[in-house]
Formats: C-alpha cells, structure tokens, sequence
C-alpha cells in the first residue's frame, strides 16, 4: 500500500534511532525517499574511519549528496584517539600522519564537490592536525549561508569566500594579509577580497580586528564578535581607532558588538566606550555589548556613568 509523502515523513520523523531510519530505506521507494533525506539532511563527521567511508558514499551516489543541507566537520578530534591513548605517552606528540590517515583531506574534498545543495558548514580542526588544507575548498558548488572555518586564511579560502554570494554568517579564526610581512611591519586591513564579495554578510566572529576591519567595509554587518590583537594601550588604541573607522564604512548599523581583551583596563574601557558612543554605526541600534571593565571607583566613574546614560539614551531612542 502506497502513502503519501506527508506520510512517510512523518513515519520518518518519530523513528527513535538513525539505524532504524537507516533500516526503513529497504522497505520501499516510498520510506527509502523521506529516510534517505532525513539521514542524509544534517551530517556530522568525527570518527575518521566513518567520516572517509560517509565521503565515499557522497561521492559516489550524487543523488544522496544532493540531500545534505548541514555539515559539521571534525578533524583530528577522532573517537579513536580516546581515553585508552590518553593515558600513554604523556607529553609526546602524535605524528600528523597517525591522526589523519593518508587520502582523508582528498576523500573530503571530493565529497564536497558533490554536495551542490549545502548551505551550512562548520569546519573544526584541532590543534594537532595542520590547518592548511584550504584546497579542499576548491571547485565547490555549494552557496552557503552560514561558514564556520577553522582553516587558514589563504588564497584557496579568498577565492571560495569570492563566490559566496548568500553566506551572511562567517566565522574564521585566522587572518593574514599576504601583502605586507607582519614580523616587519604592522598588519595592513587591506582586503584581499573584492569590494562586492559577500554582499550579504550580517555576522561576523573572527579572533583579530584586523579581520573585522577588512571585512567591515561595504557589508551589511549587524553583530561583530572579535578580540583585540595587542596588549600594549597606545598600540591598542591606534588598533581600535582603525577598526571603528572601517566599521563607520559598513551599510548597516551593528546591533550586537562584543571584543574581546587579553588584559582588561578600566582607562582603556572608558575610551572604548565612549568611541562606540561617538560611531554612528555603533551608537543607534546597539543591543548588545560584550564585557567592559569600567571603574567603580575615583574621578573615572562619572565620566564613565555619563557614557552609559549617552548610551542607554541612545537605545531607548532607537527603540
């Protein structure tokens, strides 16, 4: 007997486990249809061993590839490197080549060549597995909309960013300007990116400014998350002066901005406010502001006081 597809779905849906979805694809074409996309619609990569055999499948059968919507990809945190080997060789460090067998990053990259309906993709490498395997990147088909990428920054992932005309939520934890050396002189914000690359980018986290500030520019961001990349205060504030002026050039106003510190100082908070305070792009429509060391006590606390009451005036007049 036939039903309908609203049927199998909702079959489907309250099965308890994936093995038992995995098990209603033999029954008929009908469940085969709404299983397959249930499995096959959000996938999460850890165990190397399945991760290179799902790559496979996805591979090989392009019309399962085309299921996937969602990806998370974790590489080198592998359920076989658990408790057992924790407790051996403390201290040493694990060749590369034991993490990742020899033809993952090749097995992934050409599963992602087959994946032309993804929209979501996490990337998460951990510390003992090299981060520069951008190329996987390459020949993609894939428009995302949202990227979380432990990779380095490089020219494979500029020119995949090129094409992501619909990604708005991004989060990158490295950034380099290959046009300047940093150990010569300080890191330009000049973008590699063409000026009309992510015309939709809304979100974005990034672990330096100089990120935040070559992205800013010419893109509708709305929530910033970022951390400053100097200790020093004057280098600080020459840093923070920059990434306010590139924010001043983004076609939205932020509503979310938190930036984070190594080594949190009352002074230098005050000023960061009141900069927020005085940036247009920053000072309407601002709902959320990450952790501030403003002072409780002495001359500081009235001008910072004043600073909060601007602030908040400025909230309940954008409301």
């Amino acid at each position: 007997m036939c039903l309908s597809l609203e049927a199998y779905r909702n079959i489907v849906k309250n099965v308890g486990s994936r093995a038992d979805v995995a098990a209603l694809c033999r029954v008929s074409k009908g469940f085969q249809y709404a299983a397959e996309r249930a499995l096959y619609n959000t996938l999460y990569m850890q165990n190397v061993g399945t991760t290179m055999l799902l790559c496979t499948t996805l591979t090989e059968q392009p019309r399962v590839a085309a299921y996937v919507d969602a990806l998370t990809l974790h590489a080198g945190s592998s359920s076989e490197s658990g408790s057992e080997e924790e407790g051996e060789g403390e201290g040493e460090e694990v060749p590369h080549d034991e993490i990742l067998p020899q033809g993952y990053w090749t097995t992934i990259s050409l599963a992602f060549q087959k994946l032309s309906r993804l929209r979501y993709l996490n990337i998460h490498i951990s510390h003992e597995v090299p981060s520069s395997n951008t190329w996987i990147l390459d020949n993609c088909p894939f428009h995302l909309r949202s990227f979380h990428c432990d990779l380095d920054w490089d020219t494979h992932l500029v020119k995949f960013l090129e094409t992501q005309a619909d990604l708005d939520d991004l989060y990158i934890i490295d950034y380099n300007d290959s046009l300047m050396d940093a150990s010569v002189a300080p890191p330009s914000t000049t973008s590699p990116l063409s000026a009309n690359s992510l015309p939709k980018l809304s979100t974005l986290e990034c672990t330096f400014t100089e990120a935040a500030a070559a992205l800013a520019p010419q893109r509708p961001l709305i929530r910033l998350k970022t951390c400053f990349s100097r200790s020093d205060p004057d280098a600080k504030r020459i840093e923070m002066t920059n990434l306010f002026a590139k924010i001043q050039l983004s076609t939205a106003q932020l509503r979310s901005l938190d930036i984070a510190d190594s080594t949190y100082a009352e002074s230098f908070s005050v000023e960061l406010l009141s900069t927020i305070v005085g940036t247009s792009t920053t000072a309407h429509q601002l709902r959320y502001l990450g952790t501030l060391a403003l002072p409780i006590a002495g001359r500081e606390v009235r001008s910072s006081f004043a600073l909060c009451i601007s602030f908040f005036d400025g909230y309940v007049y954008a409301r």
